[in-house]
């Protein structure tokens, strides 16, 4: 701690060539260092040189997210006081005090005599004058510097001037300090991300499935660097797969995580031998019991049988699937049941299609049927089966690649909005 006595004296010796060069010094270091405790630790080491004081602290503005506490500043660096209040958070609300009321206004305060203004806060009691200088980044006030004195009027205009030249500098660090944080978060949550991706990725089927009468194929167009679309098929018997495609509630990792948790369980349920009703059943009481309330899957389960050219299915909630017929006739077949996860005990019903020659059945997510253009025109369903009409005669791996760069022509963007899949079947 510095004696007040020192610092007055100090700062009396100085000439104001002396005092620039300090500034022009503090101003260098602040350049030179990405350490904001290494910045204010010099600044209060220098401080005493230019300034005299007797207490002085830098505090900044940290508002509790949760709400819990209306004390919203926090001490980052204070000389001169009681050891009690070093250890304690001064106990002021925006507006209150000086500190209190130069964040909330924006404007410095110099006080020569603090007994006579009611917004004083008694941090110590031999304090006679005080002065206080905001703390401002991009136009906004994040901070405070403080400096009292047991003098009464102790600090003039001069001094002021002094004084938020420095919270400038204060300033300039915190901001720097900040862009550095992010940038090393980004690169963090980059670095996740591309896990997440690969894990992701390890769970898609490695291949299209191989079945008699029939060519299949499927693809997950991200719009992140992981999705919460995904597809999946179990080869059950060498006649029969099961097939799946899905959609989380949400983008990201989170509905990642969730994709992860639907494909362990589902797996395990048709592996068992569970009718597709049953199954989605049992996925969706664990879901619910494992799950926010908020995130729900939108799915859809059915066992394609290449010896009857069947196809019985249970939908939760997900999109119709699209039956084209080798005429060009459409439809949409609407049946379908809640979401995987939002009621417990639900119960989901069976649906059965034969598959004629020449038929093909696509099943997608709503990241390809919603994308929109600039407009904010959607591309809808009946785009859809337009474009699958126009690539009826392409193999299911490119008519996938050409109903793709249909939407992209239709969106005039490289990626969707959401994350968008495609499971095309077709019966030879």
């Amino acid at each position: 701690m510095t004696e007040p006595n020192q610092n007055a004296a100090s700062s009396q010796k100085l000439s104001v060539v002396d005092k620039l060069r300090l500034l022009l010094d503090i101003t260098q270091a602040i350049s030179r260092s990405n350490d904001l405790d290494e910045v204010l630790t010099l600044v209060m080491n220098t401080l005493g040189s230019l300034l005299p004081y007797s207490a002085a602290g830098i505090y900044l503005i940290h508002a509790d997210e949760k709400g819990e506490s209306p004390y919203v500043f926090k001490s980052r660096t204070i000389r001169g006081y009681d050891i009690s209040f070093e250890l304690v958070e001064p106990r002021l609300k925006m507006g209150e005090g000086f500190i209190g009321s130069v964040a909330q206004s924006g404007k410095p305060i110099i006080c020569a005599d603090v007994s006579k203004d009611s917004r004083y806060f008694a941090a110590r009691p031999q304090t006679n004058s005080e002065m206080v200088a905001p703390i401002i980044s991009n136009d906004k006030v994040i901070g405070v510097f403080d400096l009292e004195s047991d003098d009464f009027n102790a600090y003039n205009e001069d001094d002021l001037s002094v004084l938020t030249l420095l919270a400038a500098q204060v300033a300039i660090i915190i901001e720097k300090v900040e862009l550095l944080n992010e940038a090393v978060e980004k690169k963090r949550l980059q670095a996740q991300l591309e896990v997440a991706r690969q894990v992701q990725l390890t769970l898609l089927p490695d291949k299209d499935p191989n079945l008699k009468d029939f060519d299949i194929s499927a693809y997950v167009f991200p719009t992140e660097q992981v999705s919460g679309d995904y597809y999946d098929w179990v080869r059950i018997f060498d006649d029969q797969i099961g097939i799946i495609i899905a959609d989380a509630a949400g983008k990201g990792i989170p509905a990642a995580l969730l994709v992860a948790f639907l494909r362990a369980s589902l797996r395990a349920y048709v592996q068992t031998g569970y009718a597709s009703h049953i199954a989605l059943s049992k996925v969706n009481n664990l879901l619910w019991d494992s799950v926010e309330s908020h995130q729900f899957v939108t799915a859809l389960y059915g066992i394609l049988d290449a010896t009857n050219k069947t196809f019985v299915y249970s939908n939760a909630g997900h999109n119709p699937p699209l039956i084209v017929k080798p005429d060009g006739e459409y439809k949409y077949v609407e049946y379908g049941d809640l979401p995987l996860g939002m009621f417990r005990s639900m119960r989901y019903h069976q649906h059965y299609m034969r598959l004629e020659k020449g038929q093909i059945l696509v099943l997608y997510t709503d990241g390809m049927t919603e994308a929109s253009n600039a407009q904010g025109e959607e591309f809808g369903r009946d785009r859809l089966a337009q474009l699958v009409i126009k690539g009826s005669s392409l193999p299911a791996k490119k008519m996938i690649d050409f109903i793709r760069k249909g939407v992209q022509e239709f969106t005039d963007r490289k990626f969707l909005d959401d994350d968008g899949t495609l499971f095309i079947i077709k019966r030879l």
